[in-house]
């Protein structure tokens, strides 16, 4: 079994290494900013990043159709959090 958890591991790790995240504000309703992160919908963990980054931001947001969706202007945050979870920095790209 510790075979294939650490395969898995791997993995996970290469996905992080090799991803194209793009961090980009959007305006919604009621001209209100938010912070969208797309480049993750492959990803199984893509709900626990985004809980991590409500919680940690203190803020909404929902994860929908591949993209997390934060309220809020929060690119700068989020490139720094995700470069602390072990996603390259290189991978990221704020707009």
């Amino acid at each position: 079994m510790s075979d294939d958890f650490s395969m898995d591991e791997l993995v996970k790790e290469l996905d992080k290494e090799h991803a194209r995240i793009i961090i980009s504000k959007d305006i919604r309703k009621w001209n209100k900013p938010t912070t969208v992160i797309s480049g993750l919908h492959g990803r199984k963990d893509a709900p626990e990043i985004t809980k991590k980054l409500k919680t940690k931001i203190g803020t909404g947001g929902t994860f929908k159709d591949g993209q997390i969706i934060l309220q809020g202007d929060h690119r700068d945050t989020v490139k720094n959090m995700l470069i602390s979870m072990g996603f390259s920095e290189g991978s990221i790209e704020v707009m």
